[in-house]
């Protein structure tokens, strides 16, 4: 398949072009930093971010993806489902 887009660098803004199931772990970071997330089931989301910070996003609604650069998503707090990670 032919990619014409194979030799630009990907922008912040720019489509992800990888993706990956998350299941939620306390201790395990995840495989990649997200560049966003996608949440299949609505639910809170516990999420340390890019720069260390653990917050707690609730009521996040299905469906939806969202411009998170996380490193962790964590079990305790989170009740969404269907995560998948997106860089």
């Amino acid at each position: 398949m032919s990619d014409p887009f194979k030799h630009h660098s990907p922008g912040l803004n720019a489509p992800a072009f990888g993706a990956f199931e998350i299941t939620p772990d306390d201790a395990t970071p995840l495989l990649h930093v997200t560049r966003a997330v996608y949440v299949g089931a609505e639910g809170n989301l516990t999420v340390t971010m890019a720069h260390g910070q653990t917050v707690n996003l609730a009521s996040v609604q299905p469906g939806m993806i969202y411009p998170l650069r996380c490193t962790v998503v964590h079990q305790t707090g989170t009740t969404a489902s269907g995560i998948v990670g997106l860089y």
